[in-house]
């Protein structure tokens, strides 16, 4: 799809820029000297502000891989970059990749490229993929502005970074994947949401996809959320190498008798394969049966995306329970509901991961009337 006009920012999460003719105007190839061409400076605040509202920015180049050499000895210029792909291979093919190295769906990037002929290669290969001319840049941010940004939004770029280190470490670690996340020392940490929790809590409900069991939109969200007889609970996680930030987001409906239901079960993607989403999912279980539910339900929205909940789901013993909830429904609209009785043993968190509850401080009591304030 070419052009800016019309675009879901929630649907975006990396920008990939082409170099030459792009991100600067010469061919870097070409250069007399081993000294980068000088980056337009319209296009750096651009990844910049990007980065503000929490987007990535990679690079994907048709050149020679001595250009990414280059470019790694300017720190300056390099960290701005995440998975960046330079070589002689097929830009659909660099994007394919960046959207692996960076843990999501090659339809959450957006290619910025001045060649037509590149944009029309990944347009014709992986068309859920945005392409722009240089040019339609500021449509692209305009997209983004007047959007609250959230402490995670600004530390996303950051945080990607460490996960970079991770996985290296992970590449280097002489021993099991389970091993390796043992070493990790992963601490997942869960709570009713603060106040200043819920933005985050929004933004996961707008931008996740592979973790999302229902895709309930953050008005719709906020709204129940609200309602009596609804709690917002967050999951933090932490290791090693640093905090993940809140990572996860799920609406529990209290109104029914002896009954959990969760409208929204959303994790970031950031955490696929390790255990968080299972361990928060249990998690809420265990939560239920003290609270004296005898069953648990959640809202599933079955999507091409969402095939990894979908089958965490049904790891968790969970099955379907209604027969027909909305007759004449499109298929788009489409739900289902799963649950499962709270009888019995319930699955266990990872080995691995060390989860925690999140207690609230008991307020502090009211001074004596003949103690000074």
């Amino acid at each position: 799809m070419s052009g800016a006009s019309g675009y879901d920012a929630d649907a975006i999460k990396c920008v990939v820029w082409d170099l030459d003719g792009t991100l600067w105007d010469e061919i870097a190839v070409e250069a007399p000297t081993d000294e980068l061409p000088v980056p337009r400076p319209r296009m750096l605040a651009a990844i910049d502000a990007l980065a503000g509202h929490g987007v990535l920015s990679s690079l994907a180049s048709r050149s020679a891989p001595a250009v990414l050499d280059r470019l790694n000895a300017v720190p300056e210029l390099r960290d701005r970059f995440l998975a960046p792909q330079v070589s002689w291979q097929d830009k659909s093919e660099s994007l394919r990749r960046i959207a692996k190295d960076l843990g999501i769906a090659v339809e959450a990037l957006v290619l910025v490229d001045d060649s037509p002929y590149e944009r029309a290669e990944v347009e014709a290969l992986l068309p859920g993929v945005r392409t722009l001319a240089p040019e339609d840049v500021p449509a692209l941010l305009a997209a983004f502005e007047g959007r609250e940004v959230t402490p995670e939004s600004r530390e996303r770029v950051r945080r990607y970074r460490t996960e970079e280190t991770r996985r290296a470490e992970s590449e280097r670690f002489q021993g099991t994947r389970e091993e390796f996340l043992r070493w990790c020392g992963m601490r997942l940490t869960v709570g009713v949401a603060e106040p200043d929790e819920v933005p985050r809590a929004l933004e996961l409900a707008a931008r996740t996809h592979r973790l999302n069991s229902s895709g309930l939109s953050p008005r719709r969200l906020s709204g129940l959320a609200s309602e009596e007889g609804h709690e917002l609970y967050t999951a933090r996680m932490a290791d090693r190498f640093g905090e993940y930030g809140i990572i996860g987001a799920a609406l529990v409906d209290r109104t029914g008798p002896d009954l959990w239901s969760v409208p929204l079960l959303a994790l970031s993607c950031r955490v696929a394969g390790r255990g968080a989403a299972a361990a928060f999912l249990f998690w809420l279980m265990e939560r239920a049966r003290e609270a004296g539910a005898r069953e648990f339900r959640v809202v599933l929205r079955p999507t091409d995306a969402n095939l990894e909940m979908r089958m965490l789901l049904r790891q968790a013993g969970m099955r379907r329970v209604d027969e027909d909830p909305h007759p004449g429904q499109t298929p788009a609209d489409a739900v289902a509901v799963l649950g499962r009785s709270l009888h019995g043993d319930l699955p266990q968190s990872p080995a691995w991961l060390h989860v925690t509850t999140r207690t609230h401080p008991e307020p502090a009591p009211a001074p004596r009337k003949d103690t000074p304030a």
